[in-house]
């Protein structure tokens, strides 16, 4: 399961693939088809399966356009009777 999840602002990414570079999950990849309005390829979120919300992706893009959501783990409660 997920620990995170990532988002791209598309008009923001010049595709710089910095954060394809530095995923140590391998969790996004440029694309071969996806463009912004400016021409430039895009970064996808090619395994979000495999995110741990690290946010390393989001501190090596110089134009903060990604940002980051981590999941928090449910926690179990104990109900007294």
């Amino acid at each position: 399961m997920a620990k995170g999840e990532i988002t791209i602002n598309e008009e923001y990414c010049k595709g710089c693939s910095l954060c394809v570079e530095f995923c140590p999950k391998g969790c996004i990849a440029m694309s071969t088809d996806k463009f912004n309005n400016r021409g430039l390829l895009m970064p996808i979120f090619a395994k979000p399966e495999e995110c741990t919300g690290c946010t390393i992706c989001g501190f090596m893009c110089p134009d903060a356009a990604i940002v980051v959501y981590r999941f928090e783990k449910a926690k179990a409660t104990v109900s007294g009777g």
